[in-house]
């Protein structure tokens, strides 16, 4: 028969694997799937920090909620997306690539640049605008034009005509796919901010001409007209931006079949970072994660509840009211 302390010394490890147990199953849903992700084999090479791979946390974040719909009945896509917002908008002479398409039953994985919120400069106010390099603010309120990580789930597609611009001496319509994301937790407002991914493509120096017969011409037979800008890999309204051949790439695969987008850094990712730069920490060392290079840029990232930033916005708009919409000038020459 086992001595006293023997039995004594057995309830003791029996209660500190108990405790343990306890400890990770009261952890955040996300932290614990990544505890349990089993990541398949042909995905390993693409886990890591390098340019053109998938950092471990975000990966793991993005298969967790994919998993999740699956099961849920909410996707049947068979790939789901990714996106890095800590990442550089710039690697050497291209772009950075920081937004990931995952395709598990194809075992395919494609790394692509994508824009992040620019943020705003509310002068004399509230300073959350971002450089054209790295985010160092994030948030959630309507009208911050910054970028709220978390989960999402893609939803219709929305295409509108934006004017005309010139190409090879002609014409050409601008015409742009929105897809709009819908938002759960912190970013469950997504929809209302109008938030979702778009080609990186606008017009800029807009003038209008006279064309009653154009199918585009607004009610008094004026059409818009503009320079095209590609801006790709650089920065938004607060929305996920691809180059025009990846937006069409993934118009093309989420149409009529929803999949979930994971965007990482959370409120909570944020937060720890911050705090443990502000205790001369490192965070790789806490078991924290932030792209290096932007975190040496940036220093310290902050984010920007809507409660708080909500009541500021709103208060500056009241005080700077927008001038009244002027008609575009008409363009000159032919």
């Amino acid at each position: 028969m086992p001595s006293r302390s023997l039995l004594l010394n057995i309830v003791s490890f029996v209660s500190l694997i108990i405790i343990a147990v306890v400890a990770v199953s009261g952890l955040p849903r996300s932290f614990a799937a990544e505890q349990a992700s089993d990541v398949p084999a042909w995905l390993r090479p693409h886990i890591g920090d390098g340019e053109g791979q998938i950092s471990q946390v975000v990966l793991q974040r993005a298969r967790a909620l994919y998993t999740e719909k699956v099961r849920a009945g909410a996707v049947k896509n068979p790939c789901y997306f990714a996106m890095d917002a800590t990442r550089p908008s710039s690697v050497g002479s291209g772009p950075g690539r920081r937004f990931y398409v995952i395709c598990e039953a194809d075992r395919s994985f494609r790394a692509i640049s994508s824009g992040y919120g620019n943020g705003r400069n509310l002068k004399g106010i509230a300073d959350f605008s971002n450089g054209r390099q790295c985010a160092k603010n994030f948030g959630n309120a309507e009208g911050s034009k910054l970028t709220a990580g978390g989960a999402y789930v893609t939803d219709e597609e929305i295409t509108s005509f934006k004017g005309y611009y010139r190409s090879g001496g002609k014409a050409t319509p601008l015409l742009r796919t929105f897809i709009q994301f819908e938002g759960e937790g912190e970013p469950s407002n997504a929809r209302p901010r109008v938030i979702g991914g778009h080609p990186a493509v606008l017009l800029r120096g807009m003038c209008r001409r006279k064309d009653p017969d154009d199918p585009h011409a607004n009610k008094e037979g004026y059409v818009p007209y503009g320079t095209l800008v590609n801006y790709t890999g650089g920065r938004s309204n607060g929305c996920t931006s691809w180059s025009p051949s990846d937006a069409a790439k993934i118009t093309a695969m989420v149409k009529d079949q929803p999949t979930t987008l994971y965007i990482y850094p959370e409120s909570a990712d944020i937060d720890a970072v911050a705090q443990a730069v502000k205790a001369g920490k490192s965070p790789s060392r806490a078991g924290l994660y932030w792209n290096a290079a932007c975190l040496r840029a940036i220093h310290s990232p902050k984010f920007w509840p809507k409660e708080t930033l909500e009541p500021i916005i709103i208060q500056y708009r009241k005080d700077h009211p927008a001038p009244p919409p002027q008609p575009l000038p008409l363009c000159k020459g032919k």
